[in-house]
């Protein structure tokens, strides 16, 4: 879309891909064996979603149906969130953990509400 060659140059995929390495890399060792096939699945499910639906949307080369997508991706990106305050509450991982997903949710939420924007404004055009 636009003068973009991939969604690999797109600032909100970007985003979401540090937010999944931050899932990966500083929240799901932490977590227990015994949540392997549920919170863990669930939140690694979830956090790749965001990156893969900003990337389909990309691929449908249609404003309306890309704008859906990022839709979903922000469905995810919250679902992510909230697996992150369970792992919180179940004592799991610290407030400063949760505190450290929550700014980069909160990052890549307002990148992406910017995305949604631009292609919201380049259909009308």
């Amino acid at each position: 879309m636009g003068s973009f060659k991939s969604f690999e140059e797109l600032a909100c995929w970007k985003e979401s891909r540090i937010l999944r390495n931050y899932i990966k890399d500083e929240i799901i060792p932490l977590l227990p064996n015994h949540e392997k096939f549920e919170l863990i699945s669930q939140i690694k499910r979830s956090s790749r979603s965001v990156g893969n639906n900003i990337a389909e949307g990309f691929g449908r080369f249609n404003y309306q149906e890309n704008i859906q997508f990022c839709r979903m991706a922000r469905g995810s990106l919250n679902e992510t969130l909230d697996h992150v305050i369970i792992a919180m509450d179940e004592a799991y991982i610290t407030v400063e953990k949760l505190d450290g997903f929550r700014e980069l949710h909160n990052r890549t939420l307002k990148i992406l509400n910017g995305y949604i924007k631009y292609l919201k404004d380049a259909k009308l055009n």
